[in-house]
C-alpha cells in the first residue's frame, strides 16, 4: 500500500532542532510547571491540619519531586556537551508529524462546532484518504461505521452524553 501526500525524504535533510535544546526547553517548561503548581498548592494550604493533609500537601511535595528532577536534568545537560551534536527531528519527520498534528488540532475545534460524531467521521475518512492513501469511499464508510460505533456505544449503551453538533439536533439527538 503506498502513501499519498507523503513527501520524500530529501537527499539533505538535516535536523531542525537539536537534542539538546529540545531537552533544556521541555525541562524550563516542566520547571515553570512545578514552581507553578508548588506556588498554587501553598496557596491552598500545604501543611498537615488537624484532620488531616490540607489540599495542597501531597501536590506540593509532588512539584518539590518534579522541580528536582528538572533541576537535575538541567545540571546533566550544563556538565555533559557530548548531545549537542544529536538531531532532534529532521525537516522531513517534522513534515510527518504536522500532518498528524494539524488535523488533529482541526478534529478538538470541529468538536466544538460540529459535535464529536461528525467531527470525528471527518478525521478518520480524511486520515484514511489522505495519509494512508485508502480509496475514498472505503474511507468514507469505514468512517461512518466507526461514527456509528461510536454513538450506538456512548449514546445507546452506556447513556454517556457527548458533545453534539448540528447534524444530530437536525435529527432531534
Amino acid at each position: 500500500m503506498t502513501q499519498q501526500n507523503s513527501p520524500p525524504a530529501p537527499d539533505d535533510d538535516r535536523p531542525i532542532a537539536k537534542s539538546r535544546s529540545v531537552d533544556f526547553i521541555v525541562l524550563l517548561l516542566l520547571l515553570a510547571l512545578a514552581c507553578l503548581f508548588g506556588w498554587d498548592s501553598t496557596r491552598v494550604g500545604n501543611a498537615w491540619g488537624d484532620d488531616g493533609p490540607q489540599a495542597g500537601y501531597f501536590p506540593f511535595y509532588l512539584s518539590v519531586l518534579m522541580s528536582a528532577a528538572c533541576i537535575f536534568g538541567l545540571a546533566r545537560l550544563l556538565v555533559n556537551s557530548a548531545r549537542s551534536a544529536e538531531g532532534f527531528i529532521t525537516r522531513h519527520q517534522f513534515t510527518r508529524v504536522m500532518q498528524v498534528f494539524v488535523p488533529t488540532l482541526g478534529f478538538v475545534l470541529a468538536t466544538e462546532f460540529l459535535g464529536l460524531y461528525v467531527a470525528s467521521f471527518l478525521l478518520v475518512a480524511g486520515f484514511m484518504w489522505w495519509i494512508g492513501g485508502i480509496a475514498l469511499w472505503k474511507s468514507v464508510l469505514t468512517s461512518f461505521l466507526f461514527a456509528a460505533a461510536m454513538f450506538l456505544t456512548f449514546e445507546i449503551a452506556f447513556n454517556v452524553i457527548m458533545p453534539k453538533g448540528p447534524l444530530e439536533a437536525a435529527f432531534g439527538l
